[in-house]
């Protein structure tokens, strides 16, 4: 088996997968999925985001902890 046959074969199995994946995508089982994950920039949020437990508290500011701004 010399390259030019290993190329051919393999133009061969990449098409195949090219087009099972065509077929995946524009099947009719799937379009449900698809119509909802096209929405999500949509969606309101009802959650609001949770923040890091590590980060610390807007309000606490230098006056708070007793700095001084000299």
């Amino acid at each position: 088996m010399d390259i030019g046959t290993f190329r051919g074969i393999l133009t061969g199995i990449l098409l195949l997968a090219f087009l099972g994946l065509v077929a995946w995508a524009y099947s009719k089982r799937r379009k449900p999925e698809f119509d909802e994950a096209a929405n999500l920039p949509f969606a309101d949020d009802e959650q609001q985001p949770t923040r890091d437990s590590t980060a610390r508290p807007s309000a606490e500011s230098r006056q708070d902890r007793g700095e001084k701004n000299t």
